[in-house]
């Protein structure tokens, strides 16, 4: 059994990390500027803690904005909870970084995503089309869909 290097897991493991650090700068300083993040996570994850009327709503995934009003974040060494405010009901979440698919703060034009082994095809580009795009969300699933395209130069 030859052994190696998993540089792809490595780098998760990083950018988790990065993530924790900004949030716990985050959760003791507030967010600074115009800085503020979109979020998005697995919902079926096993960590991942959410009110079921969200998990009715978003069975896979959701996109959370953490902007101009939260409250309680907490950062752990697992992931963070966070009260978020949806249609005038706070929720709280906890989500780990494990669940974490993207992360973007448009503001500074910066962005995280992580690819699962699960949906990457034969030729390593998961999902994505022949420009390097993913494809476009379902209409259907009930969610607000958020572009990203006009924070790109």
């Amino acid at each position: 059994m030859t052994r190696s290097i998993d540089y792809g897991n490595l780098m998760h493991r990083a950018m988790r990390g990065l993530i924790q650090e900004v949030l716990a700068d985050v959760a003791e300083n507030g967010l600074p500027g115009a800085h503020h993040f979109f979020i998005t996570f697995e919902t079926t994850h096993p960590g991942a803690e959410l009110a079921g009327w969200l998990r009715d709503r978003y069975p896979a995934e959701m996109t959370v904005v953490m902007q101009h009003w939260y409250e309680g974040l907490e950062v752990g060494s697992d992931g963070f909870g966070i009260t978020l405010n949806f249609g005038d009901a706070p929720e709280r979440l906890y989500i780990p970084y494990d669940a974490i698919r993207t992360f973007v703060d448009p503001s500074v034009e910066f962005g995280l995503r992580f690819e699962t082994q699960e949906s990457d095809d034969e030729d390593g580009d998961g999902d994505e089309d022949e420009d390097g795009d993913l494809p476009d969300p379902d209409p259907h699933d009930g969610g607000e869909v958020v572009s990203l395209d006009k924070f790109r130069k």
